[in-house]
């Protein structure tokens, strides 16, 4: 994520300010425009869970709380905090993808609704199980709190658990849906991924019964990327969408390693998905250094073998290029291999 400006004295300003922290003026945040502006009609939960995105639907509401259809219940103020933390993640994700043109004005083709829900609410407790299917993506907002999220990182023996990864992880889910109309990118992903017919929940059930493989480092991201050829292009997705972010953030604050990224570098626009990768992870393994001396966990904690690696470069290629390559065709909207 890079940094911003206040539009009335210019100094600086971050992606989640509702004023600027020099002048005090209401900052509202364009996402067309990628930049906060002056004078616009801002979001109508701006008050309510601190959106500072403008509006932009009949009904006052920005890009990113429109896709959310169904919010958690609201019957005790933890929940409306937890809800305002899940907003500020997916709003934090769906800029990132912007900046390759998903979701914007530019896109024409369909978007993912969400349904964020608590699993305490009025009833009593529900069983929230996050996932996407067919275009809608659940996504279980007790975990924004950090101590509920760490319990069940331990539990699950996970590496990284945070929102903006579940965010990631479940839109990668749907950017597939998106991408397969193109017959070009489903063979790549078939060479890479296997067969995403092979029944899911079968898979799913194996996983959790026996594990992933001892070697699943070898292939695989993650532990879970090993489930199903689903989840491996949705874990590794996601990786991508980490790594290049953390260097896009690293080039707005002049952060390098051995030279890399070099100052004003758009992560972005980096067209060879190879050099975006090995610059991320490069300076990953520096940043690790840095939150060990502060006793934190690694900021990045992953080895990526030689055929993660390949899935990452397919992943970026296929999410990076498809809305410049967009074109329609029966029906469809992708052309971007061609």
């Amino acid at each position: 994520m890079h940094t911003y400006s206040c539009p009335s004295c210019h100094t600086t300003a971050y992606f989640r300010n509702l004023n600027c922290n020099n002048c005090g003026a209401e900052l509202a945040f364009d996402p067309e425009r990628n930049m906060f502006i002056s004078g616009a009609a801002v979001c109508t939960n701006r008050s309510l869970i601190s959106c500072n995105w403008i509006a932009e639907d009949e009904d006052g509401y920005c890009r990113s709380c429109h896709m959310t259809d169904v919010v958690p219940d609201t019957f005790k103020d933890v929940n409306v905090k937890l809800w305002a933390e899940a907003e500020t993640s997916k709003r934090w994700v769906l800029i990132n993808l912007a900046r390759w043109g998903w979701f914007t004005a530019a896109d024409k083709g369909r978007r993912p609704k969400f349904h964020l829900l608590a699993e305490s609410t009025s009833r009593g407790r529900d069983v929230v199980m996050m996932g996407h299917a067919d275009g809608l993506i659940t996504i279980n907002v007790t975990e924004a709190d950090p101590v509920v999220r760490e319990q069940r990182r331990d539990d699950l023996d996970e590496r990284l658990r945070t929102m903006t990864a579940h965010f990631r992880h479940e839109i990668a889910h749907f950017l597939f849906d998106r991408l397969k109309e193109d017959p070009t990118f489903h063979a790549g992903f078939r060479e890479l991924f296997g067969d995403e017919t092979q029944d899911y929940r079968t898979a799913l059930d194996t996983y959790y019964d026996v594990g992933a493989p001892s070697n699943f480092h070898e292939t695989y991201v993650t532990r879970y990327a090993s489930a199903h050829p689903h989840e491996d292009w949705a874990e590794t997705t996601a990786h991508m969408l980490h790594l290049t972010d953390i260097l896009d953030s690293a080039a707005a604050f002049g952060l390098q390693c051995d030279g890399m990224p070099r100052r004003n570098y758009d992560a972005y626009k980096e067209p060879e998905g190879e050099a975006l990768i090995t610059q991320a992870l490069e300076l990953g393994l520096a940043l690790n250094q840095v939150n060990r001396s502060m006793g934190l966990q690694d900021l990045y904690p992953f080895v990526i073998s030689a055929i993660a690696r390949k899935k990452l470069i397919f992943a970026h290629k296929s999410v990076s290029l498809a809305i410049q390559g967009l074109k329609h065709h029966k029906g469809g909207v992708f052309g971007l291999f061609h």
